[in-house]
């Protein structure tokens, strides 16, 4: 097998960033400086509702124009994606139910807008050998209405496509990277591998997860602390008697899907290097900002317009049906904790909002913002990566949007033996 892999919601390339080890781009071409150990031969990027495609501008001034696609995924014939090893992406978290078609001989179709089911469409088409996933934590337990039903969904519609599971919610600054962002990362390989078939001729599968693993070899737990919970999905007939009558609750963080069984656990990291704080961020975006920091600092009623954004606060509101209740938040650093990873980043930061950074520069003692660059490091990417014509809001956006790279970078090298052994 040849490392070829297929990016979906590429957005501005964080998969590609991290298999390929990118760590700066060429100033004079704006082209990424990669391994090209992975051959992307297909990448799709859209964004609906607007006709600016900023992310897409991003990822071909990185990558080049050559199969870089910016269409509505849900109008691409899936039969026209070229073969590949893996297919790889972020895919937005939505509701999965799902239900079956008036016919009844069309299979089933998700709730409209769902891109899920583009993923599956692709999966069907081109059953590519392994996949590598990520999504928001709460796919976990979501809906609130009945608990873990939509990763449910998900499993039992990759095993119907002949696939194996494995997942993990990973959180990169345990594990000395710069952000406290928890995402979980799923990893499915066709039962016909070779990989798959050591997995399934397995009879201890509790024992294999726990010291293996795709993931938990490379982002070590503490054994002593599982406990473990079994439970069977075997009874359910197809993702719609899934999507109607799932009730067995949330999944835990890390775990299996084979043939309708599942294995999982909630982890305990266990890391013994250094963390990677806030404040080596700070450190390393130094050398190349720009001489405009007075843009970013915040002073005067600004500056006390954070503080209560930051602060504790219990408001009495009205519901519709006339009576009050109080909205309650806790209070929050300000600044932040420099010696700390960060906390997660949104998409609205850089905006005046609660979620934002701010941060205490001790070298102008000022309060600020942080910077685009320093977005950019917290997620692991180059220096100014989206510095490539976007407005300043929208280079927030987008890194709110990606994933912390280091992780992928963590998982290529297991993920490249584990194809290169087929």
């Amino acid at each position: 097998m040849e490392l070829k892999v297929v990016e979906l919601f590429a957005g501005v390339g964080g998969f590609r960033v991290g298999l390929n080890q990118i760590k700066s781009f060429d100033e004079n071409t704006g082209r990424a400086i990669e391994s090209n150990e992975w051959e992307f031969v297909w990448a799709n990027q859209w964004e609906p509702s607007t006709k600016a495609q900023p992310a897409f501008d991003c990822y071909v001034k990185r990558f080049g124009e050559k199969n870089s696609i910016n269409i509505d995924i849900n109008k691409i014939d899936k039969k026209s994606i070229p073969n590949h090893t893996l297919l790889v992406g972020g895919f937005p978290c939505q509701d999965y139910s799902v239900a079956r078609t008036l016919s009844n001989e069309l299979g089933i179709e998700g709730k409209k807008g769902v891109l899920w089911w583009d993923i599956v469409d692709t999966l069907y088409e081109k059953k590519p050998p392994f996949i590598l996933l990520e999504n928001v934590d709460r796919l976990l337990k979501s809906p609130a209405k009945q608990r873990g039903r939509d990763f449910a969904v998900i499993l039992k519609t990759l095993d119907e496509l002949g696939y194996i599971v494995q997942w993990r919610m990973i959180n990169a600054g345990e594990y000395g990277m710069p952000q406290r962002r928890r995402r979980v990362f799923i990893f499915a390989s066709l039962k016909s591998t070779k990989y798959a078939k050591k997995i399934l001729k397995l009879k201890n599968w509790e024992k294999y997860l726990k010291k293996d693993g795709f993931f938990n070899e490379i982002f070590p737990i503490k054994l002593e602390e599982c406990i473990v919970e079994e439970k069977s999905m075997e009874a359910f007939i197809d993702p719609v008697d899934v999507s109607e009558n799932y009730c067995y609750g949330k999944f835990l963080t890390t775990g299996m899907f084979i043939n309708g069984k599942i294995v999982n656990f909630d982890v305990k990291e266990s890391f013994k290097g250094n963390q990677y704080t806030l404040r080596k961020i700070m450190n390393v975006a130094r050398s190349y900002e720009i001489s405009n920091l007075e843009n970013y600092i915040i002073t005067g009623e600004s500056l006390e317009k954070w503080k209560y954004l930051k602060g504790a606060k219990r408001i009495p509101r009205i519901k519709p049906n006339g009576s009050e209740y109080f909205y309650s938040e806790g209070n929050m650093s300000f600044p932040e904790d420099l010696d700390l990873p960060s906390r997660t980043m949104l998409t609205s930061e850089g905006t005046v909002n609660r979620s934002s950074h701010v941060v205490y520069d001790e070298s102008i003692n000022k309060n600020r913002k942080i910077t685009e660059i320093e977005a950019e490091l917290l997620q692991m990417f180059p220096p100014n990566w989206t510095n490539t014509g976007m407005t300043s809001r929208q280079r927030y956006f987008m890194m709110g949007n990606a994933l912390v790279t280091g992780i992928i970078s963590s998982l290529e090298n297991k993920l490249k033996n584990i194809i290169l052994e087929e």
